[in-house]
């Protein structure tokens, strides 16, 4: 193919830079546009590779929401109610989830001793592992993500993402 005729991919710098400068040139504050298009631009970077990594290991968007609540809540079970809630489902769309997931051993589904007529759901052995193996794959490319940044520029910028997520709360209030 002739050389005028050969279509190139911009680089993820390039387009970033074109996207802050599109949306400064219409009106957008640049110090602003340069945080927010990075971020999204970021995030969606790893979003794709979260999919590919997810369906790698034959888990859906939904099934890894459920593992990684689960497992953030510890030793505390879950009702289906709350995952729904969480996921943003009805509730029927969580119990056949959960049916799919106890059968394959990641969860399990117990009476609550302290009100009968309710279900708690918690990390089964198979589920731990799962989520243990996603996080620690996901890290590597994670860590490839910052490599170009030293430890304390890491921190640095861990310490202001962190104060910007503080500060979400007072805007969901507001």
């Amino acid at each position: 193919m002739p050389p005028s005729k050969r279509t190139t991919t911009p680089t993820a710098q390039r387009q970033y830079q074109a996207a802050v400068r599109a949306y400064v040139e219409a009106g957008g504050d640049e110090s602003v546009q340069r945080v927010i298009t990075a971020v999204y631009g970021l995030t969606r970077k790893l979003d794709r590779w979260y999919g590919r990594q997810l369906a790698d290991l034959d888990l859906t968007h939904g099934e890894w929401a459920v593992l990684a609540h689960l497992a953030k809540a510890g030793d505390s079970p879950v009702t289906p109610t709350q995952l729904a809630d969480l996921a943003n489902v009805a509730p029927s769309s969580m119990t056949h989830r959960l049916d799919r997931m106890a059968e394959r051993g990641w969860v399990r589904r117990e009476p609550d001793p302290a009100n009968r007529t309710r279900v708690l759901v918690s990390l089964d052995e198979a589920g731990r592992e799962l989520f243990t193996t996603a996080v620690r794959e996901a890290d590597v490319v994670e860590s490839d993500t910052l490599a170009g940044l030293t430890k304390a520029q890491r921190e640095t910028l861990a310490s202001l993402l962190e104060v910007v997520i503080g500060g979400l709360d007072d805007l969901e209030t507001a």
